[in-house]
């Protein structure tokens, strides 16, 4: 086959498979505006972050006892890291990595399109001496602490998965 057939077939497979993405990304939207509005409407909360976080409690949802689990099930949980002398915690290298991307985004967004409560957290953390980090990470665990109940009542209300429903 020569090259110009074959760049034409793989920009025909691109059409397409753009085309199907841009077609689910709106059943998506869909689904998360009727099922998850009380999430999308907290600052920096977005279809992307939401629909990661409903699918990380969706998989687990036995695992959701209190906002504790639900934060060491997105290793937003502090990990005690003491010496004996100073008494830190570090970031959790557990739990769902894409539901941890999710909760960094969502505190990025807040930081940046500057969230008052988020701002001040920050700025008061640092000129206590905290590193940026571990900041970070303690805003990562209030945001899955804030948005638990909101997502306990959605994976409660929906009921059986869609395959076993079908």
């Amino acid at each position: 086959m020569p090259p110009s057939r074959a760049l034409a077939a793989i920009a025909r497979r691109w059409a397409a498979l753009d085309a199907e993405i841009v077609k689910l990304d709106h059943v998506i939207k869909s689904i998360l505006d009727t099922i998850a509005a009380p999430l999308l409407e907290r600052p920096g909360l977005g279809y992307e972050t939401v629909g990661t976080l409903l699918c990380t409690a969706g998989d687990n949802p036995d695992r959701l006892d209190s906002d504790r689990s639900f934060a060491a099930l997105c290793g937003t949980s502090p990990v005690p890291v003491s010496s004996g002398r100073s008494h830190r915690h570090r970031i959790n290298r557990a739990g769902d990595r894409q539901a941890n991307s999710a909760l960094w985004w969502i505190v990025m967004v807040r930081l940046r399109t500057r969230h008052a409560p988020t701002v001040a957290y920050l700025e008061r953390r640092l000129s206590e001496g905290r590193s940026k980090r571990d900041t970070i990470r303690c805003l990562k665990r209030y945001v899955a602490r804030e948005v638990y109940t909101d997502i306990r009542n959605i994976i409660t209300n929906i009921g059986p998965p869609l395959e076993q429903a079908a």
